[in-house]
């Protein structure tokens, strides 16, 4: 399974795709699964993490540690989840406090990423035929549905955190859909910010054990499903990129708000407006230009880590 060919260059830019996996999972909207299909490492990521089985286990059991190692192609792994713990942890503070006063900029800035991603992923399907069409236009209307939906603020107790990584991390390694948001949606996202911000280990543990159980399943079912069913996937995923720019549209209106578990009240339904109308009801200039260069620098550094990830 392990790459030998790699290099402590590749190992290097392998920590840094880790480390963008990590700074996009952070944001809601925004799937670490999408930067790794850019950055070119998806396919190996599946096919590693779809490596820690049995076969593996009993190699441990046996004392093969270097063969298991190699098989679940370890060197990758630690590279890759290296990066994208060390991102996580050390931008949780700058994303909350981005989002907490320059929501707009950010969410201009992710518009353009995701536009660029979904030309990307679109380009992966040969032809465009039929089936492909539907597919993207279901993978559309299913991530409008979920990003339009109300997030929740969940009772939090420890054994919720294992549940809410085993179910977000599926969405973390789909490109398109954000595992982020499902924690907001499952009332989860502040709470898990807050704990790694306060370097809650034993919180920090729960989730991130219920995101390897959660990876264990799930792998193997994405695998499966892309190498039997390719290019209607690729087509499902760049619709779900389409769907999910409902979330990311920079000027909105708050409609209800409600009062989370720390007496601070937040948006709880939004609703998208120009940036004229943004102007007239929050008396707040919309940034038009700055977000707009924003969004087309999201689209160049989609364009440039292609490059960079098609060079060698």
């Amino acid at each position: 399974m392990s790459n030998t060919t790699d290099s402590k260059r590749d190992y290097i830019w392998l920590f840094f795709k880790g480390a963008g996996m990590g700074a996009a999972d952070v944001v809601p909207g925004v799937s670490g699964g999408t930067i790794a299909f850019i950055t070119g490492i998806y396919a190996r990521l599946l096919a590693a993490i779809k490596s820690v089985d049995l076969s593996a286990l009993q190699m441990v059991l046996k004392g093969q540690f270097k063969e298991a190692w190699e098989h679940v192609d370890g060197s990758f792994l630690l590279a890759v989840f290296g990066g994208l713990i060390t991102s996580a942890l050390s931008l949780a503070k700058i994303i909350t406090y981005l989002l907490e006063h320059h929501q707009q900029l950010v969410w201009s800035f992710f518009f353009g990423l995701i536009i660029a991603s979904f030309i990307y992923i679109a380009k992966k399907v040969d032809k465009w035929q039929a089936t492909h069409i539907v597919s993207c236009i279901l993978g559309a209307a299913i991530a409008y549905v979920i990003t339009a939906m109300s997030p929740a603020e969940a009772q939090v107790q420890p054994w919720f955190y294992f549940v809410a990584g085993s179910i977000a991390v599926c969405a973390m390694i789909l490109p398109g859909i954000s595992g982020s948001f499902i924690l907001l949606l499952l009332g989860m996202y502040g709470h898990v910010l807050t704990a790694l911000n306060n370097k809650e280990l034993i919180l920090i543990g729960l989730f991130l054990l219920g995101c390897i159980c959660g990876l264990m399943i799930f792998s193997r079912f994405l695998s499966w499903l892309l190498s039997k069913y390719e290019q209607v996937t690729f087509a499902l995923l760049s619709g779900f990129l389409i769907g999910s720019l409902n979330m990311l549209w920079p000027w909105k209106k708050v409609v209800t708000t409600y009062v989370n578990s720390s007496g601070i009240e937040k948006p709880l339904m939004q609703k998208n407006i120009s940036p004229m109308e943004f102007t007239q009801l929050t008396g707040q200039d919309a940034q038009l230009t700055v977000c707009i260069a924003l969004a087309v620098a999201g689209l160049i550094l989609i364009l440039t880590l292609d490059r960079i990830s098609h060079k060698d």
